[in-house]
C-alpha cells in the first residue's frame, strides 16, 4: 500500500483545514488508518485513527472535539477535518496504515510522505 497525504497549508488560528490520505497503490480498506504529526526535534505524535469499518475512531486529547477523522473505503481515502486550529497544531502531518488500533507510530506499516500544516497566531 502506498499512501499520499495532501491538504496542508497555512491558516490563521481558529481556521479549518481538511487533510486527505489516499492509497496511490493498492487498497487500505482492511487497515486501521491513523494520522500522526511531527515537529522538529520531537517524536511523531498520535493525532487520530479509525478502524477499517469506520465504526470506531480515537483521538488524542489535544485534538478531541476539534478534529474529525473519517474514511471512504470505496474511494480509498481517509480525511482529517481540522477545526478551530491553534498555533500548537503546526506540524507535518502523516497518514499511516496498520493492522492494529494503536497510538504507537512504530506499529504502523505504511506511511504517506507528510503534509505541512502551519497555523499562524
Amino acid at each position: 500500500v502506498q499512501l499520499q497525504a495532501s491538504g496542508g497549508g497555512l491558516v490563521r488560528a481558529g481556521g479549518s483545514l481538511r487533510l486527505s490520505c489516499a492509497a496511490s497503490r493498492g487498497t487500505f480498506s482492511k487497515n486501521v488508518i491513523a494520522w500522526f504529526r511531527q515537529t522538529p526535534g520531537k517524536e511523531r505524535e498520535f493525532v487520530a485513527c479509525i478502524t477499517w469499518s469506520g465504526s470506531s475512531t480515537y483521538y488524542a486529547d489535544s485534538v478531541k472535539g476539534r478534529f474529525t477523522i473519517s474514511r471512504d473505503n470505496a474511494r480509498n481515502t481517509v480525511a482529517l477535518q481540522m477545526n478551530t486550529l491553534k498555533p500548537e497544531d503546526t506540524a507535518v502531518y502523516y497518514c499511516a496504515a496498520g493492522v492494529v488500533i494503536t497510538t504507537h507510530h512504530r506499529q504502523y506499516d505504511y506511511w504517506g510522505q507528510g503534509t505541512l500544516v502551519t497555523v499562524s497566531s
